[in-house]
C-alpha cells in the first residue's frame, strides 16, 4: 500500500503588508518590552505563520528589510555613496535578536545588494565598488548571525554574478524570484542549490547535466511538479519552497499540506 511521505519545506521570506493603526496598536500591546515598531511588526508577521504551519526551514524578513539596511549604512547621501561605506550595527543586531527569540537559528531574507538601488559616487572603480558593497553586506550578515540567526536569503529579481561570486557561501542563498536559464546556470555553478517553479524544472534538469546539482527547491509545487522532480533526483535532494506575498497565514499551511509524495 502506498505511503504518503512529506517533503521538507523551505521558506524564502515573506512580504507582510502595512497594518492599520488598530492592528499595529494591538500587536504593540502584546509585545511590550521589545522595540515594537513597524519593522519589528513585519519581521514578526513574516515568521510567525511559518512557525505555526510547521515549515521545516523557516525564514523571517523579505524585501521590506531593504529600508533597515539602507538606514544602517554609513557614507550615503540619498541614494549615492559619497564616502567609504560603513555599517551602524545596533538596529541590525536588534532585528536578529527579535527573530532568534522566536526560534534560534532561523534564517533571514534581505534584498541582494543591487536591489537597494544605491549608486557609486565615491569609488569610481567597479571592482572596488563591488568589494565595498559586498563587505558591508558581510558585516550585516555576520552581526545578525552572531545575534542568533542561522543565515541569509538574498532576494533579487535577477542575478548579479559579481555579487554571487563575492557573497555565496554555505549560509547565504541567492533567491531570484523569477529566474531565467542564465540566472539558474550561474546559481548552480556557485551554490549547487537552486529554487525554481514548475515551468523552469526542465531547464534545471538540462543544466544539471553540466553542473553538479546538490538540491532543488520546487517553488509552490503541485503533485505533478513533485513527481517530475523526483523522477530526476532522490527525495533527500528535493524540497518544497515558498515565498509569500499575500495571505500568509493560509499560504504556509497549504505549502506544508501539498509538500508530499507517494512511496
Amino acid at each position: 500500500m502506498a505511503k504518503i511521505v512529506p517533503l521538507e519545506t523551505q521558506a524564502f521570506g515573506a512580504e507582510p503588508g502595512v497594518p492599520d493603526i488598530a492592528a499595529l496598536a494591538d500587536w504593540v500591546a502584546d509585545h511590550r518590552g521589545i522595540a515594537a515598531d513597524l519593522h519589528a511588526y513585519r519581521l514578526d508577521r513574516s515568521l510567525a505563520p511559518q512557525l505555526a504551519a510547521g515549515i521545516t526551514r523557516p525564514c523571517a524578513g523579505g524585501l521590506f528589510c531593504g529600508n533597515r539596511i539602507l538606514g544602517s549604512l554609513c557614507g550615503l547621501c540619498g541614494d549615492t555613496v559619497t564616502d567609504e561605506i560603513g555599517v551602524e550595527t545596533g538596529t541590525i543586531r536588534g532585528d536578529a535578536g527579535l527573530i532568534a527569540a522566536q526560534k534560534k537559528g532561523v534564517w533571514c531574507a534581505i534584498p541582494a545588494p543591487h536591489e537597494l538601488g544605491i549608486v557609486d559616487g565615491y569609488y569610481h572603480d567597479e571592482d572596488e565598488w563591488n568589494d565595498a558593497l559586498a563587505g558591508a553586506y558581510r558585516t550585516v550578515m555576520r552581526v545578525m548571525r552572531d545575534a542568533g540567526t542561522g543565515g541569509h536569503v538574498l532576494l533579487c529579481g535577477k542575478i548579479n554574478e559579481a555579487e554571487i561570486s563575492l557573497l555565496s557561501r554555505e549560509n547565504v542563498f541567492f533567491f531570484p524570484t523569477a529566474p531565467d536559464k542564465e540566472s539558474l546556470r550561474i546559481l548552480i555553478e556557485h551554490q549547487r542549490r537552486v529554487a525554481a517553479g514548475k515551468k523552469m524544472l526542465e531547464t534545471v534538469f538540462d543544466l544539471a547535466n553540466e553542473y553538479d546539482l546538490h538540491q532543488l527547491i520546487v517553488m509552490d509545487p503541485d503533485e505533478e511538479a513533485i513527481r517530475l522532480a523526483l523522477s530526476y533526483l532522490d527525495p533527500d535532494q528535493v524540497m518544497a519552497g515558498g515565498y509569500c506575498t499575500d495571505a500568509c497565514d493560509a499560504y504556509w499551511g497549504k505549502l506544508v499540506e501539498t509538500a508530499v509524495y507517494l512511496k
